[in-house]
């Protein structure tokens, strides 16, 4: 990979409408570079889950999972994508899976510029500055929605209003996906244990 694409994602944070832009119709955008900045976000997370300071930090380190801080950050990731690619495709936008993936990686620049030095600096707030912290941190994630939503709106050339309703349909969407996942693991799970048990009742009668 050349060095300008590990620049450009600073370019599509300071001009959105340019950026994503030229990232549809000029080529310039990476998917791979997408990536990791979703894998700098895990880790982003997981060093503020665990090294915040106390007065912010909420979590005990003894029930700390970095497993869960994985999931819970790569899944959404990638089910906002299909769902929205799923949703968009039966709406005539015009963006690919790959622009899709592409578009909300780089609207996570933000929050990884943001969490891990916010992280450090919040060991040494004090219980009357911690207000900056959350504020900062609201800032973050105004900031990623603001460019999910320009990203989402250019790689499909959807106007304001039908950006607004394809992202309100990609969230029930995930809804829906989610349920139906628990659904079917629930199920299989019964399926499993009347298995056993039937397998455990013939084995007691042999």
């Amino acid at each position: 990979m050349k060095q300008e694409h590990f620049r450009y994602p600073f370019h599509v944070i300071l001009h959105p409408f340019d950026g994503f832009w030229d990232m549809k119709y000029e080529g310039k955008g990476r998917v791979n570079i997408a990536l990791i900045i979703l894998g700098l976000l895990v880790i982003t997370v997981i060093l503020q889950r665990q090294y915040a300071g106390f007065l912010v930090n909420f979590n005990d380190p003894r029930t700390l999972n970095s497993l869960n801080d994985l999931s819970f950050t790569v899944l959404p990731f990638f089910l906002f994508c299909v769902a929205n690619w799923s949703v968009t495709t039966l709406m005539d936008g015009e963006g690919k899976f790959k622009e899709i993936v592409m578009a909300s990686g780089y609207a996570l620049l933000p929050l990884v510029l943001i969490n891990l030095p916010l992280t450090f600096i919040s060991r040494f707030l004090t219980q009357e500055e911690t207000a900056f912290y959350y504020l900062i941190n609201s800032f973050a994630a105004f900031w990623f929605l603001y460019l999910l939503f320009i990203g989402i709106m250019t790689v499909h050339q959807f106007t304001v209003a039908k950006t607004v309703v394809a992202l309100l349909l990609t969230v029930i969407a995930m809804g829906i996906v989610v349920f139906l996942g628990m659904l079917a693991i629930s199920m299989a799970t019964q399926i499993y244990y009347f298995i056993l048990n039937i397998y455990r009742e013939l084995l007691f009668r042999m």
